[in-house]
């Protein structure tokens, strides 16, 4: 268990910096930027603990948590003047955050005996929606209800995650490909600009 909370600091972090650069993107102030940087790295753990019954939840018990995020938030703002582009920082970050909450979330599920469905939307709430209260928040419409490939990612990583495991694969090598999955996903298609098909047409300009 050991890697899986090596994992969570890393998702917590990566997320909290994403949530900071879309704050800044805003133009927020300090108090603000906190605040989403919060929700960010932390929506999705919350919601995960609800849902299983786990509270209170786990950043109330650990305040190391906390910590994560204050310290992570603290080092975006570091380089507020060096970057000139936070959308592009924070689809990095955010992507990063993806795949290691979705292993966090999956994982969760495996220790309660949950079937591996559950355990793949588990894993995809844990790393989506900590994203949806920060869009929301930020007067966004939330990535994952757009065409971006977004939870996409994290329900194909889960599936591959299941799939080597079936292969009898050990588990932290599964770790690992699931992560990297995810996160190189939502990167390609980010880069390439891959989407779902949409089901609304474009309406034509009205003279």
């Amino acid at each position: 268990m050991e890697s899986i909370k090596i994992i969570d600091i890393v998702g917590t972090a990566a997320f909290s910096m994403a949530g900071t650069f879309a704050a800044m993107e805003k133009k927020l102030d300090i108090f603000g930027i906190f605040i989403i940087a919060f929700v960010t790295a932390l929506g999705g753990g919350t919601l995960r603990d609800i849902l299983i019954g786990e509270l209170p939840v786990k950043w109330m018990l650990n305040p190391s948590s906390g910590l994560i995020v204050l310290l992570s938030a603290i080092a975006a703002l570091l380089f507020k003047t060096v970057i000139k582009n936070y959308h592009n920082v924070l689809l990095f970050f955010d992507s990063i955050g993806l795949g290691f909450f979705t292993v966090v979330g999956i994982q969760t599920g495996i220790s309660l005996g949950f079937h591996p469905v559950i355990c793949i939307a588990l894993g995809t709430m844990t790393a989506c929606f900590g994203g949806v209260i920060r869009d929301i928040s930020l007067n966004n419409i939330p990535l994952i209800f757009q065409k971006d490939i977004y939870a996409t990612t994290c329900i194909f990583g889960g599936i591959v995650f299941f799939i080597l495991l079936k292969m009898g694969v050990t588990i932290m090598p599964i770790e690992i490909i699931c992560l990297v999955t995810v996160v190189l996903f939502r990167l390609l298609a980010v880069k390439y600009h891959w989407q779902l098909p949409a089901i609304w047409k474009k309406e034509k300009p009205t003279l």
